[in-house]
């Protein structure tokens, strides 16, 4: 069977952004999300949901 599924990840971080927008944007620009299969599940596709976040800069 294959379906689409949602999950959610929780990130606690520092940062020297002064806005977090732009910590969140930068992470969602350069970030590697690695999710491996087991033995019952194969992973076809991933792909980080992207924030619509206004950068300081607009």
């Amino acid at each position: 069977m294959e379906d689409r599924i949602f999950l959610l990840v929780k990130c606690t971080i520092t940062t020297t952004h002064k806005h977090i927008r732009d910590a969140i944007q930068e992470l969602q620009d350069d970030i590697i999300l690695q999710l491996t299969d087991t033995e019952n599940v194969q992973v076809l596709q991933t792909e980080i949901i992207k924030m619509n976040t206004k950068s300081s800069k607009n």
